[in-house]
């Protein structure tokens, strides 16, 4: 028997700029929430463009506070988004709250928010709260707050201002999957985003957080190098940075470990091997170690 043809649906049923899927592919766990991020700065700004230009939130569904107006206004100017007057006004209206705000102020936004996270209609879910404040821990966050409210701890770095972050986050006492699932498309809306439990935070800090410092200076000094030898300042800075980028790129593209891609560039009696030799007999690879065991044990002592 023949095929009947088939109608297709009505515009009504599904217009196809309804259609989520065919937007974005973040735009699920975050699809219908209000976005209120606390402090515009650096990492506020950064996870604020990140949101409305890899599309995991629309522009109108996200919301800025930040005493410093102009902060907030070159975004509004640059994606669209919206301006809170008051920290306040974002903890009453918004679903999740992103806390992009310096340690040491962290307590005090905190009490003043409090009161405005609950919620008159008890059938309404509690806003989520994510934190980014470097060293702060759940315990302290979740004292500050209503109970049962959930609260993240992210630990995000400075690469997310270019779309190359690479963020941590662990969950509070009350957090679901569906917490979770919001915390990983925002961070992965700049990045790369895992979850860790809280007993590594410290360990995040110290490795992705801290870390971008750590690849300055090697680019630094390998541009020193560069000159030493006698390559113009500018060209060696292009060389050794798009190398460094490169270089990182090939490890998360290839999966091979770093060791077998270095001995790819190793060749028998050539000059990485010298070079190589020279940075063990610097002490580089303990150098680095040291950085993180010290930053770790810096972002252990901030709470």
């Amino acid at each position: 028997m023949a095929r009947q043809p088939v109608e297709p649906p009505a515009e009504t049923e599904e217009p196809e700029a309804t259609r989520e899927e065919e937007v974005t592919p973040f735009s699920s766990p975050l699809s219908g929430k209000r976005i209120g991020i606390i402090g515009a700065g650096a990492m506020g700004g950064a996870l604020c463009r990140g949101l409305v230009l890899a599309g995991a939130a629309p522009a109108d569904l996200v919301v800025l506070y930040d005493p410093h107006l102009a902060h907030t206004q070159a975004l509004q100017q640059q994606l669209g988004v919206k301006i809170a007057k008051t920290a306040v006004l974002i903890a009453k209206h918004c679903d999740i709250v992103l806390l992009c705000i310096k340690p040491l102020n962290i307590v005090p936004v905190l009490t003043e928010i409090r009161e405005s996270l609950l919620r008159e209609d008890k059938t309404k879910p509690l806003p989520l709260v994510i934190s980014i404040a470097a060293g702060i821990r759940l315990a302290t966050l979740e004292a500050h707050l209503p109970d049962n409210l959930p609260v993240i701890r992210a630990m995000p770095n400075t690469p997310a201002q270019v779309g190359k972050g690479a963020a941590a986050y662990c969950p509070g006492t009350h957090v679901e999957q569906e917490h979770l699932d919001a915390a990983d498309a925002i961070f992965s809306s700049v990045g790369v985003a895992v979850t860790v439990p809280e007993s590594l935070m410290d360990a995040v800090t110290a490795l992705s957080g801290s870390g971008p410092a750590y690849i300055y200076l090697v680019i630094e000094a390998l541009v020193d190098g560069g000159v030493k030898v006698g390559l113009p300042r500018d060209i060696a800075y292009k060389l050794a940075a798009q190398t460094v980028l490169g270089s990182a790129q090939m490890v998360i593209e290839t999966g091979l470990h770093p060791a077998q891609l270095r001995d790819m560039v190793t060749t028998p009696a050539g000059t990485t091997i010298a070079a190589i030799s020279a940075l063990e007999h610097s002490g580089l690879r303990a150098a680095l170690i040291d950085a993180v065991e010290k930053a770790a044990q810096r972002a252990h002592e901030l709470d």
